[in-house]
């Protein structure tokens, strides 16, 4: 006879189904995760498009006096990255202190933008593994009561079904809080290289606007 003769094989949607009801709460994170880090993924991909000829064409036109020219550019660039210099470029004439000021804040709301949602991931992260540690528990619980109510001899069976919730919830639950942690740890060191990039092009606004112009 064959190893596996006799041995009922199970899918995987079958097995996920034997985790029980705490299997809804850990799917729902388990979406909850996927739509974030994909939401998150392609808006800072999106927003560190940034032209690699784009200081360089601001440090032209600033220096040249033309001013709209430069503007121009920033509009026509879709970033935050675009957005801090163009308000700084709007704020030209006023004091170096003030247009410092007016970089930061739209600084301020461009990192926010990007760090949205992302505590969410974190909390999931954090949760789905407890989610999974509580249907240990119940399916523990349930796996004690059957054995309590059972007279006689304890069916193998009736003991299984218990501990096949219990296992099966604690395996989803650290499958996706462990997948929640790395998609957040990476999205965070994607927005930091990105903010390091809007602080640099600022810093080197403000030292530009204290060149003499071109005559």
């Amino acid at each position: 006879m064959e190893p596996s003769e006799g041995l009922e094989t199970i899918s995987f949607l079958e097995l996920m189904m034997q985790g029980g009801y705490m299997m809804i709460p850990i799917l729902l994170l388990w979406a909850g995760a996927i739509y974030i880090f994909v939401e998150r993924i392609l808006l800072i991909r999106n927003s560190s498009q940034t032209p690699d000829n784009f200081r360089e064409n601001i440090r032209d036109r600033v220096l040249a006096g033309d001013v709209q020219g430069a503007r121009a550019i920033c509009l026509q660039t879709d970033t935050p990255v675009g957005r801090m210099i163009e308000k700084g470029i709007s704020r030209i004439g006023q004091p170096l202190k003030n247009i410092e000021v007016s970089i930061e804040n739209i600084g301020k709301v461009e990192v926010y933008r990007l760090e949205k949602n992302l505590s969410m991931l974190a909390t999931i992260s954090g949760a789905a593994p407890m989610m999974g540690f509580l249907g240990t528990v119940t399916g523990m619980i349930q796996a004690f009561i059957s054995i309590a109510q059972e007279e006689g001899a304890v069916s193998p069976k009736l003991l299984s079904s218990g501990i096949y919730e219990a296992m099966v919830t604690t395996a989803a639950g650290l499958f996706v809080g462990i997948l929640a942690y790395l998609g957040y740890n990476y999205l965070v060191s994607r927005v930091q290289k990105l903010v390091h990039r809007m602080e640099t092009t600022a810093i080197d606004f403000v030292d530009l606007l204290q060149e003499p112009q071109r005559k």
